[in-house]
């Protein structure tokens, strides 16, 4: 790099995190940031994409209601895998191997998902979609986080975040026009083909985690290439090191998360994680369906229940600066509105204005409340175990998003009506609030 008269030369050794926190948001953070996003957009797609066709799809194969339960569970059976494997995996060979691997791994398994003709062979699709659906997120979490100064990172990864609630918002107003010209394999199709066409993209404009390569060590080029593109106007000497005042931490990265007193704090989140994504999974799989029975179409059903991403899209972007400024008690305030308009979801179901109203409530509450829990989660774990940390909420997350639809499932084949489907699905968000709230008690 050409040194200018204006440039600052920094030598000598480098805090690489108190740097970072020192810059302001600039063009390679929104960069990175963007990059990131689009991973998510594609992950939330297709992640969601089988709760929009599944009215469809029992409609084709003749199935009863609840038939398709064990199908959704599978694709995150197949979700939690991933984040529990890929999590500690991205703490040892880098966050960006992952992504890349992840995404190609979603985008075969959702392309093949065209060619199923039972429901054993979409049980087996999903869970191979999971895997890299589940590998991807945790791993986009924490290397946005990382480049973010810690002033502002709970902001920047929700903001980020919301590519996955805009993903999952696009795929059931995309269902909603495909499936009734094209089928429901069109929309796997698309899901399919477009992050594997984004593979190219991704291999050239996703960089390695700034932190992870400080704290290999000999990257230092590596690093002060990344660190000059964070402040253009600085050159780093020949002699600069670059350090991450964190232990290097060895032996099983899962049994850190309850070392040095984090134990308390990762189970508490874990209840956050678990009860928050039972709600989020149990609502997106089944609202299409729920609806489709109370007379609306496909399509409308598809795009009505798309309002719980779009009012997590908005929650988003809405709780983002609270967040960064009010920690956990503005989550668990966000939780305990949800409970509310979770509820009201069953009571207002007999007016589709009122019913898509409360959805949207509850969206910009749950999925707005998830995308703060993942941001809270990577400020909260050092880098040695960040991507182990947050990929290992969201995988026992992943248990409550099983749990989910087969509770769902096996209501609606009881013939329970929404209330007392909506009601139950209060309550995982009334725990949630709860656990929200001793974390903000706890400082």
């Amino acid at each position: 790099m050409a040194v200018t008269a204006t440039d600052e030369i920094v030598s000598g050794t480098v805090d690489v995190p108190a740097y970072v926190d020192r810059q302001p948001v600039g063009a390679f953070q929104i960069r990175v940031l963007l990059v990131c996003a689009a991973v998510l957009f594609i992950d939330g797609f297709d992640t969601q994409a089988i709760g929009y066709v599944a009215p469809a799809v029992a409609q084709e194969w003749k199935l009863a209601r609840g038939s398709l339960g064990p199908v959704f569970s599978a694709g995150l059976l197949g979700l939690m895998i991933g984040a529990l494997i890929f999590g500690p995996m991205a703490d040892r060979i880098g966050r960006r191997r992952i992504i890349l691997a992840s995404t190609l791994v979603f985008g075969i398994g959702t392309l093949l998902t065209v060619l199923a003709v039972d429901t054993t062979w979409l049980i087996a699709l999903r869970v191979l979609t999971g895997l890299g659906l589940g590998g991807a997120m945790p791993n986009a979490i924490a290397l946005t986080s990382e480049f973010s100064p810690h002033r502002r990172r709970a902001t920047m990864v929700m903001i980020m975040f919301a590519g996955f609630s805009i993903g999952a918002a696009l795929g059931g107003l995309l269902a909603a026009a495909m499936i009734p010209a094209f089928g429901w394999r069109s929309v796997f199709l698309v899901g399919g083909v477009v992050p594997l066409l984004l593979l190219a993209f991704l291999f050239k404009a996703l960089p390695e985690s700034i932190r992870f390569l400080a704290m290999m060590g000999g990257r230092d080029r590596e690093v002060a290439n990344l660190l000059q593109k964070l402040a253009p106007g600085v050159s780093f000497a020949g002699n600069a090191k670059f350090v991450v005042q964190e232990p290097k931490l060895s032996g099983l990265p899962v049994a850190h998360l309850f070392a040095e007193g984090r134990a308390s704090v990762t189970v508490l989140l874990w209840v956050v994680f678990f009860m928050s994504l039972l709600d989020l999974y149990l609502l997106s799989n089944w609202l299409p369906t729920v609806l489709n029975d109370l007379g609306v179409s496909v399509s409308g059903a598809a795009a009505i229940g798309a309002m719980l991403q779009v009012g997590g899209v908005v929650g988003t972007f809405t709780l983002g600066q609270f967040i960064d400024r009010f920690s956990f008690r503005a989550l668990s305030l966000t939780y305990l509105v949800a409970a509310v308009a979770v509820a009201a979801v069953g009571m207002a179901s007999h007016s589709i204005v009122l019913v898509t109203i409360a959805i949207f409530a509850s969206g910009f509450c749950i999925v707005g409340g998830q995308i703060a829990s993942n941001a809270l989660t990577a400020t909260f774990y050092p880098t040695a175990i960040r991507s182990t940390g947050v990929g290992w909420a969201l995988g026992i997350g992943r248990i409550g998003s099983i749990v989910g639809p087969l509770i769902g499932g096996v209501m609606l084949a009881r013939d329970m009506g929404p209330q007392p489907l909506f009601g139950a699905a209060a309550v995982p968000a009334l725990i949630a609030a709860a656990a929200a709230f001793v974390l903000a008690r706890r400082g």
